[in-house]
């Protein structure tokens, strides 16, 4: 199993990507959240520049918020600067677009945008919108076409799959394991946690800081796909639930969002001194070096041919390395 990490897009992504590389790590997937994070592109761009080993890719990009010919020439422009290191990966949108108020985008959609971008990379005329186009990159304004970049498809179920077998180089997952991840020979496993000390509680200072989190996609994730029932059943829901009613319900999507995979809000808080946090090592990747190494060996034996582990808190080089020490 490979162990690459990830970030969520921020202006030190590029000088963390480096440190991963030096740490020894795979690749380094950054998020697509426009909303809360400087452009993907922009920040993998710096941080080909600043490395010469590791992978580099967006995980995930979600389609609508960029037409695909900007995403195809960004991935161009990436794999000239970075040659023999990039992926991209594509998801429908839990925070890309949720976050902003929208519902994730249809499978129907994903099929037709990646069809129109791996189409533009290798240099076809394509129909995008009622419209033909080509890439059109002269000589040392792009690599030449074809540009050979793997792509991969987040899925979580029968009709991403379908899109995921027939267009995709792999499968991108995280939060729950998909049913059929073993048809897949490239998997990224998207983790979050923290490696405990033995004895350290799951409400410590460290556990809430670098753990929570990862954490607390257990609230964001159970209201966006189940609702405000399925939060109330989670230790502390109530409580969640609670602040996030709090907002009218046409901003409510700020209140759940905001912080996400950085730090906790104010609802993310409150379920995590009602108790919540004792879910830390159910929900994420969490605990002694011993219980976290189990953990990956299990989701290895699911079909994980690759962990990606997103570090929290304020100290990225010592989370990175503890992982490290823990699953190696």
């Amino acid at each position: 199993m490979e162990i690459s990490c990830a970030f969520p897009t921020a202006l030190d992504s590029p000088d963390n990507i480096a440190l991963a590389e030096e740490l020894g790590y795979a690749r380094a997937w950054v998020y697509d959240t426009p909303q809360q994070s400087p452009d993907v592109w922009m920040t993998l761009a710096l941080a080909a520049a600043r490395t010469e080993r590791i992978g580099l890719g967006p995980g995930v990009l979600v389609p609508s918020l960029r037409h695909p010919m900007v995403n195809a020439a960004a991935t161009a422009t990436l794999a000239a600067l970075a040659p023999g290191r990039v992926a991209v990966s594509f998801g429908t949108g839990f925070t890309g677009r949720r976050a902003m108020g929208y519902r994730a985008i249809t499978w129907s959609y994903m099929e037709s945008y990646i069809r129109a971008f791996k189409g533009l990379l290798r240099g076809e005329v394509i129909e995008w919108e009622g419209a033909q186009m080509q890439m059109l990159h002269p000589d040392g304004h792009a690599p030449a076409r074809p540009v050979e970049v793997p792509v991969l498809i987040g899925a979580l179920g029968p009709k991403g799959n379908e899109v995921a077998r027939e267009l995709g180089d792999g499968l991108y997952a995280t939060l729950q394991v998909p049913e059929f991840m073993s048809e897949y020979s490239w998997v990224p496993f998207l983790v979050w946690g923290t490696v405990l000390v033995e004895g350290e509680a799951t409400d410590s200072e460290h556990a809430r800081v670098a753990g929570g989190p990862g954490w607390a996609l257990a609230y964001h994730g159970a209201y966006e796909f189940a609702g405000p029932d399925a939060v109330r059943k989670l230790p502390g829901g109530d409580e969640w639930m609670n602040v996030v009613e709090k907002a009218p319900p046409q901003r409510r999507h700020l209140a759940v969002h905001s912080g996400h995979c950085v730090h906790l809000n104010e609802a993310d808080r409150a379920a995590w001194d009602a108790g919540g946090h004792a879910m830390l090592t159910d929900v994420t990747v969490s605990g002694t070096r011993d219980q976290v190494r189990r953990r990956v060996d299990e989701l290895a034996s699911q079909g994980v041919t690759e962990i990606v582990f997103q570090p929290c808190g304020p100290d990225p080089r010592a989370e990175l390395e503890r992982f490290l020490e823990a699953v190696r």
